[in-house]
């Protein structure tokens, strides 16, 4: 009996542990911001430090504006204030730098006549803080001063360039700092429209090629026209956003899953996006369909340094490269917790925090680097301004903090490169699995020991040529000898 009852104590007592290991790992997990990762050079999922943490949300109630709703776009200026485009209530809202309003505007005077906005969906703001809206319901683009008075329209186009039928529907706007205006519109193919700074439509800039499947174009190519009609039509994939940094390049993010996602377009709309990394910069390297299927980019916004980062929409996740295409970090994700979002569709940079904008709840949440984050930025920035010491301690410290880290022995190794330490260069190579640098750096280090001991070479080659010949001339004697003894 009494080893029945001490059985029965040890039962309940492991079903008590069981039941607040559950509870505490449920916490735990309901706690916990999404898993921070990266992707090893064999293209492995490999956990890393988070770069990034949420520390707070901005709404429109809480920066006095009122809710936000069904905000599209921001943009941030080199001040730090932030423009919302707040679509739900036909406005964009200003923020200062503690994100408390400043200013609204929902109507304007435009050729004396009052104004106001029809589902506007894009907001650009230049350095001189001009604004330019798309103004999609109402199918034009609007030109603000840095008052933000309406100084100017852009309304649909006449050119042999469009078809007949061609519906101007503006949905993102970018603008050089030569005010050549780029234009994304609904429906459009062709690239993006380029416009004059007074207004007047150039001509398209960057499309997409078009994916022709091999199959499908046999069966075409031996139909009929009535059943090529029926067919499915090829046609380029449309951009999905863009942004344009202080050299005038436009980045842009598009729907083409078999291509390239990112681009970054020169005056002639050439892509000229370095992809020098282990992978092409492309988002999640691996996903399933119950994790979102494949990444969906639908907003870039380009940072100091040539660094980038791309907004996926199907898991909310931030992935950031730096102007070689390594990928750096990723963080956020889809979800209820600080730090996930319902459905994202914006991201900017405010210095090194980051900002993203969540469409269905109205809010944007507000990321700032960590240790790791800040190490790992400093050290590529340090790199790109040549600044070999700095670049080779902050990366030193990347590592410690992340051993998995591939780029950052790599950027160890370009440190080395860049101050002429061939030797050394080698072996980060060589350990982050970079084989092109570790090619050149091998060169270089061997070019280097030839030179180094040329005398040594050439002293030893005279000496063994002057051997050779010494002993041809003593074989030579003794056979001579030989020949006068007989």
């Amino acid at each position: 009996m009494v080893a029945r009852m001490n059985k029965l104590k040890a039962g309940l007592l492991a079903l008590c542990c069981l039941v607040s290991l559950g509870l505490g790992s449920e916490l735990a997990s309901a706690e916990s911001a999404a898993p921070s990762y990266n992707y090893s050079y064999w293209g492995n999922n490999v956990a890393a430090p988070s770069a990034y943490e949420a520390v707070t949300l901005i709404t429109g109630a809480s920066a006095g504006a009122g809710g936000f709703k069904n905000p599209q776009d921001l943009q941030v200026t080199s001040d730090q204030q932030t423009y919302v485009m707040d679509t739900g209530n036909n406005r964009f809202v200003v923020l200062d730098q503690d994100y408390r309003m400043v200013t609204a505007v929902d109507s304007f005077q435009l050729n004396g006549k009052s104004e106001q906005f029809n589902n506007p969906q894009g907001i650009y703001v230049t350095q001189q803080k001009e604004v330019y809206v798309a103004d999609t319901g109402n199918k034009r683009i609007v030109h603000f001063d840095n008052k933000l008075n309406a100084i100017g329209v852009i309304e649909a186009p006449k050119s042999e360039l469009l078809p007949a039928n061609f519906e101007f529907q503006p949905v993102r706007v970018a603008v050089d700092q030569a005010d050549r205006i780029y234009v994304m519109s609904a429906g459009v193919f062709d690239g993006f429209m380029e416009f004059s700074a007074d207004g007047v439509f150039k001509s398209f800039t960057g499309a997409n090629r078009v994916r022709v499947d091999a199959v499908e174009y046999f069966w075409k190519s031996i139909s009929t026209k009535a059943q090529r009609e029926q067919m499915v039509m090829y046609t380029p994939t449309e951009f999905t956003n863009l942004d344009i940094n202080h050299e005038g390049f436009l980045y842009a993010t598009n729907g083409d899953e078999f291509g390239d996602p990112i681009k970054k377009l020169n005056a002639q709309g050439a892509d000229i996006l370095r992809r020098e990394g282990y992978y092409k910069p492309v988002g999640d390297l691996m996903y399933n369909t119950r994790s979102g299927g494949a990444p969906r980019l639908i907003d870039i916004d380009v940072s100091d340094s040539e660094m980038y980062s791309v907004l996926d929409a199907s898991r909310g996740r931030i992935f950031t490269y730096n102007g070689d295409g390594y990928l750096m970090y990723i963080f956020g994700g889809i979800g209820n917790r600080l730090g996930e979002f319902n459905t994202p569709v914006a991201i900017e940079h405010s210095g090194d925090d980051i900002l993203v904008l969540d469409q269905a709840l109205g809010e944007i949440t507000l990321f700032q680097t960590t240790e790791y984050g800040r190490l790992l930025n400093s050290a590529v920035r340090s790199y790109y301004s040549g600044d070999e010491e700095a670049a080779y301690r902050q990366f030193s410290e990347v590592v410690n903090l992340n051993a998995n880290m591939e780029y950052a022995y790599a950027g160890i190794g370009k440190a080395y490169l860049r101050k002429g330490e061939y030797k050394e260069a080698a072996a980060y190579f060589k350990r982050s699995m970079d084989r092109s640098n570790y090619s050149k750096a091998f060169l270089l280090y061997r070019k280097e020991v030839l030179r180094g001991q040329f005398s040594t070479i050439m002293t030893a080659a005279v000496a063994l040529v002057i051997l050779w010949l010494g002993l041809r001339m003593y074989r030579s004697m003794k056979a001579r000898k030989k020949v006068e003894l007989h």
